[in-house]
């Protein structure tokens, strides 16, 4: 058989084998039988955070549950469901989620299991929607995680390492239309006094640059589609002619509509459409999340190295995340400017401009995205989590054996 590895290709598991029950019997019988076992998702991970050397279990051929209660608004969604197996069917109900990451391709469960988010200034991680879990733990029993068990703003941003997450309930809002429209020229400057008025100008607003000499941004700006518009000229921009790909000079056919058409959310949020191949095909990821109080220095820091930064990257993006009290969420506590590079797939290159990163953002408390590309020292991060010795207890109540650990878990949560 074949190796399996993540879509970027970066990382090969070492999994004795791999696991698709039919059923949750089926699941649960498996978990008990196993010593070490991990769950992959859709693979959009570009860390090791889903390896294992055990058992591996993909649960694309569990029931592909989508229940909605149409008196509460909550959706109960199997979790081996992409976002984009979903969203359609919430929108035909009159509902939506507040949020969606740039691919409608990745999972709904680990999503939220490592803290994946969008961007929007009033918009939190895609985990803060959920609102209750069932999971199978290490002994093969079943658990339900709800709204008021005061153990669930741990379980959702939990890496995988409580058990096997098989449904998640997630709050959803009243469906809702969008626009997105490209403002090209955003002197990179202007971030300096203005960051706050790019990251308000939309419901989403991302901001991508390459860090290089022209020191220039494009504003992907996603608004209801009952905003005032800008105006013109705004902040030195100008409207895109032609629609485009986060990456300069890719082409646009794989993006989600621009040039202002209106549609609906799940249309706009992401950046590329699901009947496609999510951006450039094999590439390497990082992101750290710092305060936003702390933004505009993190990104000044960060133009200190673009000479570094700029010969390996493909794109950097910029979202804002507002604050959550998910214990693990990489924006628990604080709303924060994560800081996303999209770099060249060429490790060797790479990783000193990733060390060089870490090392200038590391004053502003900077947490890295645990699906991405990064290599700090276990001690610094944990010391980001105030929380962590909660999730630390509750872990060793639901998993005493360290059954669903694995190397990456070893090294930063234990």
């Amino acid at each position: 058989m074949a190796a399996l590895r993540n879509w970027a290709g970066n990382v090969t598991f070492a999994a004795r084998e791999v696991h698709r029950p039919a059923d949750e019997e089926s699941l649960r019988r498996l978990v008990a039988a196993s010593s070490r076992l991990r769950v992959l998702g859709s693979g959009h991970s570009f860390s090791p955070v889903a390896d294992t050397d055990g058992d591996l279990v993909v649960l694309d051929q569990m029931p592909a549950d989508v229940d909605l209660d149409t008196a509460t608004g909550v959706v109960r969604v199997a979790a081996g469901l992409r976002y984009g197996d979903v969203v359609e069917r919430l929108h035909a109900a009159g509902r939506a989620l507040p949020s969606m990451g740039s691919l409608p391709h990745i999972c709904v469960a680990g999503a939220a299991a490592t803290g994946t988010h969008g961007s929007g200034d009033g918009n939190q991680v895609l985990g803060a929607s959920v609102v209750g879990l069932r999971l199978v733990t290490a002994d093969g029993d079943v658990l339900d995680v709800g709204a008021d068990d005061p153990r669930l703003p741990g379980a959702v941003v939990s890496l995988g390492t409580l058990g096997v997450v098989t449904h998640l309930d997630l709050a959803t809002v009243p469906t809702y239309d969008l626009t997105q429209t490209v403002l090209e020229g955003l002197p990179l400057d202007a971030l300096d006094d203005h960051l706050d008025d790019v990251m308000a100008a939309g419901y989403s607003v991302s901001v991508f640059t390459t860090w290089g000499p022209e020191r220039r941004a494009a504003v992907w700006c996603k608004r209801l589609v009952d905003a005032e518009p800008l105006p013109e000229g705004w902040l030195g921009t100008t409207p895109a002619d032609g629609a485009r790909h986060p990456v300069p000079g890719e082409a646009a056919d794989h993006a989600t509509q621009q040039l202002g058409e209106p549609g609906p959310w799940f249309a706009r949020l992401p950046h590329f459409r699901l009947e496609f191949t999510p951006s450039v095909g094999e590439e390497l990821q990082s992101e750290w999340l710092v305060p936003r109080g702390q933004a505009v220095a993190a990104l000044r820091a960060v133009a200190g190295l673009a000479d570094l930064v700029h010969p390996v990257l493909a794109v950097s993006e910029l979202r804002s995340i507002a604050a959550d009290g998910l214990w693990l969420s990489p924006a628990e506590g604080r709303d924060s400017l994560g800081v996303h590079f999209t770099w060249v797939p060429d490790t060797e290159r790479v990783l000193p401009v990733v060390e060089a990163l870490e090392e200038a953002l590391a004053p502003f408390a900077a947490r890295p995205h645990w699906g991405k590309v990064f290599r700090a020292e276990p001690a610094a991060v944990q010391a980001l989590y105030p929380r962590l010795d909660d999730f630390r207890e509750l872990r060793r109540s639901l998993d005493p054996t360290a059954t669903f650990g694995n190397a990456f878990t070893a090294r930063y949560v234990d």
